[in-house]
Order: structure tokens, then C-alpha cells, then sequence
């Protein structure tokens, strides 16, 4: 019996030895563990004030992972989370220091005022009051609670006002809602409505754009966007928020549906584009016209293509369906100045200088800025100038896209049929020779690249205003006489 008396107490001392070591060990682990969440604090602290957010946040996560309890650990990680503007994970932190220390009052103030900015009235309410019976003189949760009545009233009144239809009405007063609660999705989700219902389609899309961020899963807002961007004729936004939607649910019916509408009308206007940077007029034409049956219901792209068919016609020297198709595009778009320096084109082709100087002033006063446009001005008042005087062109009867054998060939055929040698009378010899200088001056001024490209600028190349210092031989119809003395009986060079 003594002896296992002994044998007990031998265990009983080595037990207590053991929870003597233990004691011992954890005190220890302690003490390290509690330096260790202090300095992840100090260096939390110091990167913040650094303005190294994502650094100091890392330091709170350590801090928060080794001491779960402590309410102030998870109130500084608060802290960080709203430097960063993550108001949402700032949220549970700030919920979680109060649910440790219920009378923390400086957190129950900065979740009071995030619920406030979130539109969560009832409860900002709740921890405002909180605060106030705590602190009776605390000036901010006086305003904010003063805050919270406004923006209760006025949701209140803009509601109202929305069912009376009073559009306007309702956007005034969504004015302070919003600007006390910037992050409430409905309110400006309402306010969003009421623009598109006045027609300001862009500002409605500026409300309705953050309620993307500030509502979960939030499609509806991203086909809504879409649908908004595609009636403006934006089609590069509009695809880009409906495939968000799909991002979301890629089965959701509404989205991909409208997704398959903006695609195929997006491919045929991008396509469309890149035919007319390769000059394949024709090709783009069709692609517009095709864009035209795809989405017959909005004004936009059918303006849009008409003035893009336009452009084309008028750089394939389709002058009379040019004329045609870029009367309508201005009619439906009087204020797009790039009809009308389109138009101003085909006028030139049709060698309608007037109606194109008309064109390209009225497309100046649009826009003054326009280098391409200045300067087709300037080239068809020239040619105005110049068709009042000697049209080359006209004289030998060709069009202005005439090549050099064109020209020669024309020029023969005229020279022969006005050769002085074909005429009896004096009086129609010296007709006939007036004609025959006017057709070997057309020739020499059309075959020669660099007159020609003058005649195309607007100037007459051998008109003697435009000859200042230049050579003799240049000024030749006003100076030189191909048939000499008068003496017309000789072989005349028709090459």
C-alpha cells in the first residue's frame, strides 16, 4: 500500500513538472506571438502613413490572423480597406470591432457613415443614435444623423414626384439623395430613368455606369448599358458591356440575344472600314448597305452608312449617285461637315466649281479646323476661277480622269478638224487658228504631269498672271504662233 502511495505521488510530481514546463512554453509563445502582432501593427502603421496601402494591409492580415479578438486590429484594417476606397470589405471589419466592444463609438461612426453612403438608412440611423446617446454633443453623428432625415424626405418626394411622371421634378431632388449617398444603386438607377425618359441618353448612362460596381451580379445594368450605347450608335461599347453580362451567366437570353444583334452589325461597319482604308469602294458600299437592313431601327446607323456610301460614291467617281446619296445624307445630318466636303467632290468631278465652293464654305463654317477641307476650298474657288476662263479639259472634249492617250487621241481628232488648211474665208481661217492654239495648248498642258497636276490644283499653268518669273517658253499660247507668219501651207505634227 505504501508503495503505491509512493508510486501515485511520483506521477502527481511529474504531472506538475510538466504543466510547470508547459506554463512555461506557452508564456513564452505568447510573449512571442504578442511581439510579433505588435510589430506587424508598427509596420501596418508606417505604411500607411507612407501611403503604401497594399503593403500595410498585408501587415493588419497578419495581425487580425494572430490575434482574432482584439477589436482594434480589425478597426485599423478598416482603416486601410477605406484609404483604398474598399468600403465594402471595410464594412465586416468595422461590424466585427463593434461586436467585440459594443460602446466602440469611433467605429460604430465610420460604419454609420458608410451605410449612409450606401443608401442603408434605417441602420446608419441605428448607429448615429448609438453614438449620440453615448456622446450627446458629438457634432458629426448630429449632421449625419440631420443627413440621414434629408435623404430619407427626399427619396420620399422623388418618389412621388416619379409617379406624377414629373421626370425633371424627380431628378432635382434625386440631386441631394445622391450627393449624400453616392453609392445607393437605386437611387441613381431612378435617376438613370428619369434621363432616359427626358431623352439625355449619355447622362442616363453616366448614372446607370457605377451601379455595375455597386450591385452584385448586376446584368440587368451591364444590357441596359449596352442597349443605351447601341442607340447611340456606339456600337464598340455597346458590345463591350453586353459580353460582361455574359460574363456573368453565359446563358442569361436577353444578353446574348442582343450580343448576337450588335455583333453582326458591328463586324459589317468594321468591315465596311477597312474597305474604304484599302480604296475597295464598292465592297464597303455593300457592307453599309447590308449594315442599313441589319439595324433599319435606329436613325443613327442608318445616317452613319449614308454618309459612309457618300464618301465612297464620291471616290469612285460615281458623280451622279454620289450627288444623289450625299444630298440625303445631309438632309438627314445638315450639320456633318464631312457630307458635305463629300458632295463638294463630286461636284468638282461634274465640274460644278460653284455649288462646290458653296459645299466646301458651308463645311468650313462646321468645321474650321479641317486641313482636308481648307484646302478643297481653296482648290475649287481655283477652279472656279479657272473654268471662267480656259477649261483644257472641256476644249478637247474629255473627262477629268482622262489618261495621256485619251487625250492625244482627242486632241488629233480635234486638231485635224480645225486645221486653218480646212478653211477658205479669211475670217474663218483666223477663227480656225484661235481653236487650233486652244486644242495644241490643251494638249501640251494635259500630257505634260506636272501643268496638269497645276490644272487639277486650280491654276492655269499658262495663264501669264500665274508665269511671274518664268521662262519664255513657257507662256507660249500668249506668245508663240504654231503656224508662224500666217503662212498655213505646210505638214503639221499631230503627235
Amino acid at each position: 500500500m505504501e508503495r503505491e502511495n509512493r508510486r501515485v505521488s511520483g506521477v502527481l510530481s511529474s504531472l506538475s513538472l510538466l504543466c510547470v514546463i508547459l506554463d512555461l512554453q506557452l508564456d513564452g509563445l505568447l510573449a512571442a506571438s504578442h511581439a510579433e502582432i505588435e510589430n506587424h501593427l508598427e509596420m501596418g502603421r508606417k505604411l500607411l502613413a507612407a501611403g503604401q496601402l497594399a503593403e500595410a494591409l498585408s501587415h493588419y492580415h497578419s495581425a487580425v490572423d494572430g490575434d482574432p479578438k482584439n477589436y482594434l486590429t480589425y478597426y485599423k484594417r478598416a482603416a486601410v480597406y477605406l484609404a483604398m476606397g474598399k468600403f465594402r470589405s471595410a464594412l465586416p471589419d468595422l461590424s466585427r470591432a463593434i461586436d467585440l466592444k459594443p460602446d466602440f463609438m469611433a467605429a460604430r461612426l465610420q460604419r454609420g457613415n458608410i451605410l449612409l453612403k450606401q443608401g442603408d438608412i434605417q441602420e446608419a440611423r441605428e448607429d448615429f443614435e448609438a453614438v449620440l446617446l453615448s456622446s450627446p454633443e458629438n457634432d458629426e453623428a448630429k449632421a449625419q444623423l440631420g443627413r440621414v432625415k434629408e435623404v430619407e424626405g427626399g427619396l420620399e418626394e422623388a418618389w412621388a414626384a416619379y409617379d406624377r411622371e414629373d421626370y425633371g421634378g424627380t431628378i432635382d431632388l434625386l440631386e441631394r439623395v445622391i450627393e449624400f449617398s453616392p453609392w445607393d444603386p437605386s437611387a441613381r438607377e431612378l435617376r438613370s430613368e428619369c434621363y432616359l425618359q427626358v431623352g439625355d441618353l449619355s447622362r442616363a448612362v453616366q448614372d446607370l455606369k457605377p451601379t455595375t460596381k455597386l450591385r452584385n451580379d448586376n446584368r440587368a445594368a451591364f444590357l441596359k448599358l449596352s442597349q443605351l450605347y447601341y442607340n447611340m450608335g456606339e456600337h464598340g461599347e455597346s458590345l463591350s458591356h453586353v459580353r460582361e453580362c455574359l460574363k456573368l451567366d453565359q446563358d442569361d437570353k436577353e444578353c446574348f440575344s442582343h450580343y448576337k444583334q450588335v455583333k453582326k452589325l458591328s463586324r459589317q461597319l468594321e468591315s465596311a472600314e477597312e474597305f474604304v482604308q484599302e480604296k475597295r469602294y464598292e465592297a464597303a458600299i455593300e457592307k453599309y448597305e447590308a449594315a442599313m437592313k441589319t439595324e433599319p431601327g435606329v436613325q443613327i446607323y442608318s445616317k452613319r452608312a449614308k454618309e459612309r456610301i457618300c464618301h465612297c460614291l464620291s471616290r469612285s467617281q460615281r458623280t451622279e449617285e454620289a450627288v444623289t446619296i450625299c444630298s440625303e445624307a445631309h438632309q438627314a445630318d445638315p450639320r456633318n461637315p464631312l457630307i458635305l466636303r463629300d458632295r463638294a467632290e463630286a461636284y468638282i468631278q461634274r465640274e460644278e466649281y460653284e455649288r462646290a465652293v458653296e459645299d466646301f464654305q458651308q463645311a468650313k463654317e462646321l468645321d474650321g479646323e479641317n486641313e482636308e477641307i481648307k484646302e478643297g476650298l481653296e482648290r475649287s474657288q481655283k477652279l472656279l476661277k479657272q473654268s471662267r476662263k480656259r477649261d483644257y479639259y472641256k476644249i478637247l472634249g474629255v473627262k477629268r480622269n482622262a489618261n495621256k492617250q485619251e487625250v492625244i487621241k482627242a486632241y488629233r481628232k480635234l486638231a485635224q478638224q480645225w486645221h486653218p488648211d480646212n478653211f477658205q474665208s479669211e475670217e474663218e481661217k483666223r477663227e480656225a487658228e484661235k481653236k487650233f492654239i486652244d486644242i495644241a495648248a490643251a494638249k501640251e498642258v494635259l500630257t505634260d504631269p506636272e501643268m496638269r497636276q497645276k490644272v487639277d490644283a486650280g491654276e492655269d499653268p499658262l495663264d501669264p498672271e500665274n508665269q511671274q518669273g518664268a521662262g519664255h517658253n513657257q507662256q507660249w499660247p500668249f506668245e508663240f504662233n504654231p503656224f508662224g507668219s500666217g503662212n498655213y501651207h505646210f505638214k503639221f505634227n499631230y503627235n
